[in-house]
């Protein structure tokens, strides 16, 4: 099937690192992944996706980087 004819739901997920990726609808959320609470076409899983994760620093570096400049 071509991404541009993508007709799927899918799951925004989430890990422990804040990184967000989408996952097929249906599908057991892998390992250390939980749902983020968005699911719908592909297109609207990649626009959440692109307004919610703002920082793409993993949790770790960017709490070690503040701990750093204190």
């Amino acid at each position: 099937m071509a991404d541009d004819d993508d007709s799927r739901r899918y799951t925004v997920v989430v890990n422990d690192e804040e990184q967000y990726s989408i996952w097929a609808d249906g599908r057991d959320v892998p390992a250390g992944w939980r749902d983020a609470g968005f699911s719908g076409t592909k297109d609207e899983c990649l626009a959440h996706v692109t307004e919610v994760w703002t920082d793409m620093r993993p949790l770790s570096l960017r709490r070690a980087m503040e701990h750093q400049s204190v």
